[in-house]
């Protein structure tokens, strides 16, 4: 049996779940999971539902007949194919603890993903990415040739077909231009430590001021630095015991932990975007399995 995820977004009112429940029903399709919000201030629903198919539906007469459904709603309305991984573009600079962590989670599959490619403006992660048989490309980024450094970043993307940019501690501002050609498709990792230390070296301006909690902050890129859609969030205790370099080795695990399970909950599509902020459904059973466990 065939398992498909299905989204829904549109304006709240009576009988939408009736509808989907309705021509999934007569479709031979059986639900095992499924996640709503009406969310009471801006007037919109969402909806996700995981189901299987029972019967001899595919999923080309699935997405075709919910067209009927969607239209009484004015619903946007999309239908995938759980078994179909996502492609996924990694870029990143001289911190490679994010990447790292990608790189062993898509191994081992937990995180059901096609990693196309990484992008750096450093050699210094080469070697460990064409180890894993993945493409590297060294783009240098200057003040200079930044427009120039974007457009092959972008060839390289439509080239391998990318649905997602991750990037994992790219030490690059994306243009406003590329910001908004992959509106929703583009996931930053930072410190939670902003607006209060901003610039360098945030970690020991913290210290310094004798904070209590370290955290990281995942969220959508927008032109707005660093103030895009936030997907996942955590922090960690920190104590008056511990030094600056303490703070950037918890500060570095928790971002590590924070980026996968934002990519992990973009490619489950568990993330709806709500204006400034998201929806993030709770995982359907099962979608944190890999396939080496222990």
């Amino acid at each position: 049996m065939n398992s498909y995820t299905l989204r829904v977004t549109c304006a709240s009112t009576r009988g939408i779940v009736a509808a989907i429940s309705g021509f999934l029903a007569q479709h031979d399709c059986n639900i095992t999971d499924s996640a709503q919000f009406d969310d009471a201030a801006t007037g919109r629903f969402f909806m996700r539902v995981s189901f299987r198919s029972e019967g001899d539906a595919t999923l080309a007469q699935l997405r075709r007949d919910v067209v009927a459904v969607a239209k009484p709603f004015d619903m946007d309305v999309e239908i995938t194919d759980d078994s179909e991984k996502k492609k996924v573009l990694i870029m990143v600079s001289r911190f490679g603890h994010c990447l790292n962590d990608l790189l062993y989670r898509w191994q081992i599959g937990a995180l059901p993903i096609d990693i196309v490619g990484v992008i750096s403006n450093h050699y210094d992660y080469q070697k460990v990415v064409v180890n894993h048989d993945i493409p590297f490309h060294m783009i240098r980024v200057t003040a200079e040739n930044k427009a120039e450094a974007e457009a092959r970043q972008m060839e390289i993307i439509r080239d391998t077909g990318a649905q997602l940019i991750v990037l994992a501690r790219y030490m690059q501002v994306l243009s406003d231009q590329m910001c908004r050609e992959m509106s929703g498709r583009i996931i930053n990792i930072h410190h939670s430590f902003l607006p209060s230390f901003k610039g360098a070296n945030p970690y020991k301006q913290a210290y310094e001021r004798g904070v209590k909690l370290i955290g990281a902050t995942s969220h959508y890129v927008t032109s707005d630095l660093d103030e895009g859609p936030i997907i996942e969030q955590d922090t960690v205790r920190v104590t008056h015991a511990q030094s600056p370099g303490d703070y950037v080795s918890l500060g570095r695990d928790v971002e590590s932990q924070v980026l996968s399970r934002a990519v992990h909950a973009h490619i489950h599509g568990r993330v709806f975007q709500n204006g400034a902020k998201t929806i993030v459904f709770p995982a359907s059973p099962g979608s944190y399995v890999s396939e080496r466990m222990g």
